[in-house]
């Protein structure tokens, strides 16, 4: 991806019905959203999808049925490491892959416990790319169940390999990121940045995009500003759009994904609530806040007339 070409893509949710069964006919439309909004591509099968509490089949299901939505529109990657030892997450890397998505992402809390040195997780990280067949791979630095963030210079040795084609970032570091990129521009790589409190200054550093939560409230306004983030005619209002995510980033994180769910019920989506994971409770307050950012990011797109897409 040329440096000037910035891509957002959709950390996407996963619809559940009332009885917690998954709302396929709302993933459909979820995903057709995530495309009309100009998506560059999609992460299936994510913390935000709620992978942990989906078996392997809902997963490779979810998986599938976003690939034949999506059409060839845009790649589509997915986790395929969910823990074990490296033999048996190799195994469903594979079966992963064997769906179609572009790549299959690694999660880098899966591939060592939080006790053990670099060393080892290195070794682990490099057992997996020699037993997963030549497949393209990303890493995803999820919180769950601990945050492991990747050093510069370990990524550099993984990507290195010609293997590993797409980061997601949660460092929170910008000049972590800076140094990340320094060292890997050389390759066919992206790096992807989930923090949004620095979205624009990690686009101007070198980013490839964003893939944050905030694009399962307002997709579009996140593909707009990886459009206009460099337009010196547009510096107030990408200014206006990078402080509006700054002063609502509590209010998104708050009991999340209902949350995020609820704002897309408001704008016409056809989706429950209903979540398998334990986040609290979705309180009056929160409902009020919710509603209040609704009509904040309203206002903000008739501002700059950017398209709403439901």
């Amino acid at each position: 991806m040329e440096n000037s070409t910035k891509g957002f893509i959709p950390v996407m949710l996963t619809p559940f019905s009332s009885n917690g069964s998954i709302d396929y006919a709302a993933l459909t439309q979820l995903t057709e959203v995530y495309l009309q909004a100009g998506a560059a591509g999609l992460f299936a099968n994510c913390l935000s999808s709620e992978m942990f509490e989906l078996s392997d089949i809902e997963r490779l299901q979810a998986i599938k049925h976003v690939i034949n939505v999506v059409g060839g529109e845009v790649p589509v990657i997915a986790t395929g490491t969910f823990g074990g030892e490296i033999t048996k997450q190799a195994d469903f890397v594979k079966r992963v892959k064997e769906s179609g998505v572009e790549a299959v992402i690694a999660i880098t809390s899966l591939l060592a416990d939080e006790k053990d040195s670099d060393e080892i997780f290195e070794k682990n990280v490099f057992e997996l790319l020699v037993q997963t067949d030549q497949i393209p791979l990303g890493f995803y630095e999820c919180p769950v169940p601990y945050k492991k963030v990747i050093k510069p210079k370990q990524l550099q040795q993984f990507v290195a390999t010609n293997r590993v084609i797409y980061h997601k970032d949660t460092s929170l570091d910008l000049n972590q990121i800076k140094e990340k990129l320094a060292l890997t521009q050389d390759y066919k790589f992206g790096l992807y940045d989930a923090y949004m409190a620095h979205a624009v200054d990690s686009l101007k550093a070198g980013s490839a995009g964003l893939s944050c939560i905030q694009g399962n409230y307002f997709p579009e306004l996140i593909v707009w500003l990886c459009d206009h983030y460099n337009d010196d005619s547009l510096a107030a209002e990408v200014e206006v759009v990078q402080q509006f995510i700054i002063d609502n980033m509590d209010v998104m994180h708050n009991v999340y994904p209902i949350v995020s769910k609820y704002f897309l019920q408001k704008r016409g989506l056809n989706i429950t609530t209903f979540t398998r994971r334990e986040v609290g409770t979705f309180t009056p307050k929160i409902v009020k806040e919710i509603e209040s950012l609704y009509t904040d990011y309203t206002a903000l797109l008739n501002d700059f007339n950017i398209k709403v897409i439901i």
